[in-house]
């Protein structure tokens, strides 16, 4: 692309960037209809106007500048620099709307170049009888002429062309400046505006296209000996020149005329200045000028466009980016520039020019500030531009270029954004190869992610007991033989905690296992995605199970807070697996992590309505825990309709006692279960823990029980009635506290 884009002959410095900006900015809109926007909101409604438009315009000069000297940057100026950095998706469709902003900005500025006929009209009129009643006779006219210089000399012309309209630009604003009015008002009055006036908003609106000055200069990008250095001095020193002979016009206008007179009169500063004809020759001189400096733009950014093969017609795209042998002038962009420039002539008014321009502008600026913003958050290391902005400037104007969209008019800014989102999904349907933003977006995530980790690490430390949660991981190579442990854990992490799932692969890592494993971990993605579970997949090679687990016990954990409780699973079946587990509950006892063993039965866990939760006097320390796992899992939308069951098995004697403990948790609130729904059950020589759990939780979906660092063992864990659904064995290293 490169190539395709650069012009030949490109030995543009600084000084035609700054130009072509400082052109548009000082442009018609100043002449035309800042002693309007003063008659109708004050000269301090006026200040906020320029203050809230380079709120927006200093941050996107500023994005733009760091942008540009990250990249080499070519052809297309703010479409290359967006397509870049969002993608040809986003790009494509902001490029569009830009070069239609841009297209329609030739035909907003030929208009204002025939208003500066008004005093040569009079003067006709009053002389020799001819009145002009259309100024169409003038724009249209004006119109052909410079399409033929654009179409026959290309940008050369169009820049030696700036510097004599410009010297006339500075000259009229320095006669206007030294003039004395006819009428000046009796008393400076700042906040002075005419009777019903038009709201703060309109005003910004119509006054708006003057800020659109940075899209011009980034437009001659293809052009310039060096864009990383030309664009950033000459966009921002545009901007800030702007802005202060902004306040200083408009304070002139403010105690050189009466509020009425510079609402009604848009030509009111020629007579002010100390020769009026000079207003007129300098309002037609800023609008050729920003004229030519939007006929040279927009045709390379369609020409940019048209290379990215943005539209789904590959002739049309091949037409659109093709150049003039030798300069690369993109002839034919330009053609469709002209007639949409001309179409517009014909038809618009110049306030309702203004207002498309401000509304499509303004979603550029704001993409811009937009990009800027993300690619500081993202923290790309092969973003390395040597300007510098800050990420909350690009930040405050990408928010202020959307809320002043819906503020200035929303109905135009609902439909500018519908049509935006519809070039890109038609772009994105055609186009299904052009990516981009996703890495962009991927680099926020990943940003957003490390500083909550770092985050909840550092906090965590301080309250990991006070206000627990869970942070299991399990560890299994039976994924794809059962998946209750699987289930069992994203209703855990779904809302209260974080969950990984690790499948163990037995081995030494090699470029076999490797293989091995990232198939492995596809499938179990692929397994996952219909679950829509929140759990974080993972494989683990390693010669044994122990040493497995020994490894995954010391990972820190994705979330920021250390891992603090495992998962093992065995099936009802086939209980050798329990060997395993068993062996292994030392090294997990030493290092402080809550376990929980699920038993897998046939029934898996049934209908999800029922958990049963079984209390005895040796669960003093897992108590807790075990009725906060069962609240945890009532969590889950798949258990939305469930209810929670605390059986008590205590020895006859200290019934009584545990009845009021438990009602007086229930009623301090720190149990979130009803009264209705706890048993209380008395236990003696005759019967034991398994019989009752087997005649009271056969209709059951889970059973919790409690077990000790004694009481684990083959017989414990196992040789439960075949026809109960899952149970789940918990043992907490430390009592939980429930608030």
């Amino acid at each position: 692309m490169a190539k395709l884009l650069q012009n030949k002959k490109n030995d543009f410095g600084t000084m035609p960037v700054f130009m072509t900006a400082i052109s548009t900015i000082l442009g018609a809109i100043l002449f035309l209809r800042f002693g309007y926007a003063v008659g109708n909101v004050g000269f301090i409604g006026v200040l906020g106007i320029i203050i809230i438009g380079h709120m927006v315009s200093i941050p996107t000069a500023l994005a733009v500048a760091e942008i540009a000297t990250n990249q080499k940057v070519q052809g297309g100026g703010a479409y290359f620099i967006i397509s870049r950095s969002f993608g040809l998706n986003i790009g494509g469709a902001i490029g569009i709307a830009l070069y239609l902003s841009q297209a329609i900005s030739v035909a907003f500025y030929v208009i204002a170049f025939a208003e500066a006929f008004d005093p040569v009209i009079k003067y006709i009129a009053d002389n020799f009888g001819w009145l002009i009643y259309d100024k169409r006779a003038i724009s249209l006219p004006t119109m052909a002429f410079i399409s033929f210089l654009v179409l026959t000399r290309g940008a050369n012309i169009g820049m030696k062309a700036l510097y004599f309209v410009v010297g006339l630009l500075v000259t009229s604003l320095v006669f206007f400046l030294l003039g004395t009015p006819e009428i000046e008002p009796s008393q400076v009055n700042l906040t002075a505006h005419i009777e019903n006036p038009d709201s703060f908003f309109y005003v910004f609106t119509i006054i708006f296209p003057a800020f659109t000055g940075i899209a011009a200069g980034l437009g001659l990008s293809g052009d310039l000996k060096n864009p990383q250095k030309s664009i950033p001095k000459g966009t921002i020193w545009a901007t800030i020149i702007g802005l202060v002979i902004y306040i200083i016009i408009a304070y002139k206008l403010t105690i050189s005329a009466l509020p009425q007179d510079l609402a009604d009169d848009q030509l009111i500063m020629q007579r002010i200045a100390i020769w009026g004809p000079i207003i007129p020759i300098g309002l037609a001189s800023a609008a050729i000028s920003s004229a030519l400096g939007s006929i040279i733009v927009a045709p390379r950014t369609l020409q940019a466009i048209g290379v990215d093969n943005i539209f789904s017609n590959k002739s049309l795209n091949k037409w659109f980016a093709k150049g003039k042998q030798g300069s690369n002038e993109p002839v034919n962009s330009s053609i469709i520039t002209i007639i949409i420039a001309f179409f517009f002539i014909a038809i618009g008014d110049i306030n309702s020019v203004a207002r498309i321009i401000s509304m499509f502008f303004m979603v550029t600026y704001g993409a811009i500030c937009l990009i800027s913003f993300f690619e500081h958050f993202a923290a790309d290391p092969s973003y390395r531009p040597t300007f510098k902005s800050k990420w909350y400037f690009s930040l405050m104007g990408a928010v202020l270029s959307f809320w002043l969209m819906f503020k200035m008019d929303f109905l135009y800014a609902f439909i500018s954004i519908l049509i935006m989102i519809g070039i890109y999904y038609l772009i994105s349907y055609y186009s299904k190869d052009k990516k981009g933003f996703q890495n962009l977006f991927r680099g926020v995530v990943f940003q957003l992610s490390r500083q909550l980790q770092i985050f909840t690490q550092r906090a965590g430390k301080q309250d990991q007991d006070h206000n627990w949660r869970p942070f299991a991981i399990c560890v299994t190579d039976e994924s794809f033989k059962r998946r209750s442990a699987f289930d069992l854990l994203r209703w855990i992490s779904y809302k209260y905690g974080f969950g990984t799932y690790i499948h163990y692969i037995e081995g030494y890592l090699n470029e076999e296992t490797g293989k091995k494993s990232e198939e492995i971990l596809n499938k179990l993605i692929t397994l996952a995605s219909g679950s829509k579970s929140r759990v974080y997949l993972d494989t683990i090679i390693s010669p044994s199970y122990t040493s497995a687990i020994a490894q995954v016990i010391q990972l820190s954990g994705l979330s920021g807070r250390g891992n603090n409780m495992i998962l093992f699973e065995f099936s009802r079946a086939k209980p050798e697996k329990l060997n395993d587990i068993i062996k292994n509950y030392s090294l997990l006892s030493s290092t402080r992590f809550d376990v929980c063993v699920l038993n897998s039965s046939y029934k898996g866990f049934g209908y999800l309505k029922e958990i049963h939760v079984w209390i005895t006097s040796k669960d003093y320390e897992n108590a807790n825990l075990m009725i906060l796992i069962a609240y945890i899992i009532l969590g889950h939308p798949d258990w939305n309709k469930g209810l929670i069951k605390i059986f008590a098995v205590f020895p006859e004697k200290e019934i009584n006692k545990r009845r009021e403990d438990i009602l007086s948790l229930i009623k301090s609130g720190r149990i979130p279960i009803s009264a209705h729904n706890i048993d209380l059950i008395p236990i003696d020589e005759s019967n034991c823990l398994k019989t009752i759990v087997s005649e009271k939780s056969l209709d059951a979906d889970l059973s919790i029980i409690g077990f000790n660092d004694d009481a684990v063992s083959m017989e414990n864990f196992s040789d439960y009635n075949e026809q109960l659904s899952n149970i789940l064995f918990v043992n907490s290293y430390k009592e939980k506290e429930i608030k």
